[in-house]
């Protein structure tokens, strides 16, 4: 696809830049979701991260259940106030490691191709 540069993508989602004419637009990701999907900045990225630690905070209670994580549903708060995803425990580790696996591959790609060279 030559209208995206892939940063990461998991069984549940991915995220990427769009391309527009001829560069990458880099102040917003892309990032789908199921069938959901956001655009953000990288500190709205940082602001869904926090969202997700409060959810585990919040949900806790699966630990000793028999089911493991798959039978309740929750809604887990997004960076857009009007926005919140109804996720079972299960789908919020999926969207955790598609957050946080993005911004490290952003976090990664600032330093080795900016302050990281000589």
């Amino acid at each position: 696809m030559k209208e995206i540069k892939q940063i990461y993508y998991n069984d549940s989602g991915t995220s990427f830049y769009w391309r527009k004419e001829d560069g990458l637009v880099m102040d917003k990701v892309q990032l789908i979701f199921r069938e959901t999907g956001f655009y953000f900045t990288k500190q709205e990225l940082y602001l869904f991260k926090n969202c997700i630690e409060d959810s585990y905070i919040q949900n806790k209670c699966c630990e000793d259940c028999e089911l493991k994580n798959q039978c309740h549903k929750f809604l887990l708060k997004t960076p857009c106030s009007q926005i919140d995803l109804a996720v079972s425990m299960e789908e919020l580790n999926a969207v955790k490691d598609l957050v946080e696996g993005t911004l490290f591959k952003i976090t990664l790609d600032d330093y080795l191709y900016g302050e990281g060279m000589n």
